[in-house]
């Protein structure tokens, strides 16, 4: 049986894990992004590379983002169970929806419930004439 000592020492290491996961995706998916963007900008020239860059480096900070969440809620409901960790969880998760939510709209140029599906960009792209 798990003693609740050895289950929180069992949780931290949970999340130390979604944190470290969440620091190498920023990292790797950054240096990614400059290594595609330089690729690119060889074929494509540097305003396409700037482009390549600059939605790489949002998704990977977006997937970032959300392994810190993952890390900061579950430190929270299973560690550090005190209303002001739960106030600074929520302030965070904000702060991180936040940034998330403008990175998103960043990248895709439009608000989240204003894009078309899929099926209707085939239809208006259809549309159009050659």
């Amino acid at each position: 049986m798990i003693t609740d000592e050895r289950f929180d020492e069992l949780m931290e290491l949970v999340v130390h894990g979604f944190e470290i996961a969440g620091v190498i995706v920023l990292v790797v998916g950054a240096l990614g992004a400059f290594v595609h963007a330089a690729l690119v900008a060889r074929q494509g020239g540097l305003p396409k590379a700037y482009e390549t860059a600059r939605r790489s480096v949002g998704r990977a900070i977006l997937l970032g983002l959300e392994l810190l969440i993952i890390a900061d809620i579950v430190l929270t409901i299973t560690v550090d169970t005190t209303l002001e960790s739960a106030l600074a969880l929520g302030l965070i998760v904000i702060v991180r929806t936040f940034l998330s939510f403008s990175l998103e709209v960043e990248l895709e140029g439009t608000l989240p419930w204003r894009r078309r599906r899929p099926s209707e960009r085939d239809r208006s792209a259809a549309a159009l004439p050659d």
